[in-house]
C-alpha cells in the first residue's frame, strides 16, 4: 500500500503490471469531482515503484488544481511508467498501457507527457478510447501540446513583469532551465519579444542549436541558478526550487513550464520572504492541458487558443487573491483550486465500455 503526503489523499491508485511488455507503473486519480481525471502519461527512470507512485500522486494533485483553475470540466490524474532497464518493445508497452486505461472506464483521460510522444498516444489509442494528444486534424486541436504550454507561460511572464517591474519583457534577461519541447518553444517566443536568453540543458546538440537560433548564452545546469536575470524559467523536471536554490537564486520572478517546481511548500514561503514573485506552476503551464481538453471534449482551435490566452488573467486573479488575503502565491493558488473543486457538483457519468 502506497502512502501519500498531500492536502488530500487521492481517490484511487491503480498499479500497472504487464511483464510481457515491460509495463510497470501506476495511475493515480486525485479527483474526479469536476469530471474525468485528466493528465498525461510520464515515462521516466525511477529507482523504485514507490518513487514512481509518489511522483504520480504529486503530479495528479497538481493536475486537479491545474484543471480547476483553468476552469476545465475535468478532474486530475496522472500516469507514471517506469522506463524499462533494457531494450523493450515500445509498441507493446503502450498497447498494454492503453488496455489499463480502458479498464478505468472513462474515469481517466491520458495524453503525452515527459518521456512520451504523440506516436505513443496513437499506439495507446488502438486499445483505448480515452486518449488525447493525438495527431491533429485540420481545424481541430490535437498533436503536441507543448507549443500551447509555452504560449501560456510566455503570456504569464508578460503579466508577471508588468506586475513586478511595471514594464514589458523587452530587454529583460530570462534564464531557461531545460530545452525540451516546452523550453525550446518558450525560447522562440521570448527571443521574438526582445529578451536576452541564458539557457541550460544537458543535451549538447540541443543547447547548441537553441543558443545559435536565439542568440542565447549557455551556462551549466547548476550554474543557471546563479545567473543574474529578471526571470528564472524552470522547464525541466520538478522540485528545482528548494531551500538551497532559494538562497542562490538571483531572479526576481520564477515562472516556467515545469510541474511541481517547489520541492516543499516551505520553499514557496521562502521565495515570498525574499520578495521573489512566484507564478504558480500549474496556473501558468496549463496551456497544454487546455489543448488536450479541447481535443477530447470536441472544442475548436479558436476556443482552445482563447482559453490559453486567458492564462495571464488567471495568474493575475491568483496574485490579487494572494494580496487580499496576505498569502504566498502558491498558497493562494492551492486555496482557490480547492475551493473550486469542493464547490463542483458532480454530474458527469463514466462511460462503461
Amino acid at each position: 500500500m502506497f502512502k501519500f503526503v498531500s492536502a488530500a489523499p487521492p481517490e484511487s491508485v491503480h498499479v500497472l503490471r504487464d511483464p510481457s511488455s515491460g509495463l510497470d507503473g501506476v495511475i493515480v486519480l486525485h479527483s474526479t469531482r469536476r469530471g474525468p481525471a485528466a493528465g498525461g502519461c510520464r515515462l521516466w527512470s525511477y529507482s523504485s515503484s514507490t518513487e514512481a507512485a509518489k511522483d504520480a500522486a504529486r503530479l495528479a494533485e497538481g493536475m486537479a488544481y491545474k484543471n480547476a483553475l483553468a476552469d476545465l470540466p475535468l478532474g486530475g490524474g496522472k500516469a507514471v511508467l517506469r522506463l524499462p532497464p533494457g531494450p523493450f518493445d515500445r509498441r507493446s508497452l503502450f498497447q498494454a498501457f492503453g488496455r489499463e486505461v480502458a479498464k478505468l472506464q472513462g474515469s481517466y483521460v491520458t495524453a503525452e507527457d515527459v518521456g512520451t510522444t504523440v506516436s505513443d498516444m496513437q499506439i495507446a489509442s488502438g486499445t483505448c478510447r480515452h486518449v488525447a494528444g493525438l495527431t491533429a486534424v485540420q481545424g481541430r486541436p490535437g498533436g503536441d501540446p507543448s507549443p500551447w504550454t509555452a504560449l501560456g507561460v510566455f503570456i504569464s511572464m508578460q503579466e508577471a513583469v508588468r506586475r513586478k517591474f511595471g514594464a514589458d519583457l523587452k530587454g529583460m534577461t530570462v534564464a531557461v532551465q531545460g530545452l525540451g519541447s516546452v523550453g525550446s518553444h518558450l525560447c522562440g517566443l521570448l527571443h521574438g519579444a526582445g529578451v536576452k536568453l541564458v539557457v541550460a540543458e544537458p543535451r549538447s546538440d540541443v543547447v547548441a542549436r537553441v543558443a545559435c537560433r536565439y542568440e542565447a548564452t549557455i551556462v551549466g545546469l547548476d550554474a543557471i541558478l546563479d545567473t543574474k536575470c529578471e526571470i528564472f524559467a524552470p522547464c525541466a523536471l520538478g522540485a528545482v526550487i528548494d531551500e538551497h536554490a532559494v538562497k542562490r537564486l538571483r531572479a526576481r520572478i520564477v515562472c516556467g513550464g515545469a510541474n511541481n517546481v517547489l520541492a516543499t511548500d516551505e520553499d514557496g514561503y521562502r521565495l515570498a520572504d525574499r520578495g521573489v514573485l512566484y507564478a504558480p506552476d500549474y496556473v501558468v503551464n496549463a496551456g497544454g492541458i487546455i489543448n488536450v481538453a479541447a481535443e477530447y471534449l470536441g472544442w475548436n482551435t479558436e476556443e482552445a487558443e482563447m482559453r490559453v490566452r486567458q492564462t495571464g488573467q488567471r495568474l493575475t486573479d491568483v496574485l490579487d487573491f494572494a494580496d487580499r488575503k496576505g498569502l504566498a502565491s502558491h498558497h493562494a493558488a492551492n486555496d482557490l483550486a480547492r475551493q473550486r473543486i469542493t464547490a463542483s457538483q458532480p454530474g458527469w457519468k463514466m462511460e462503461v465500455v
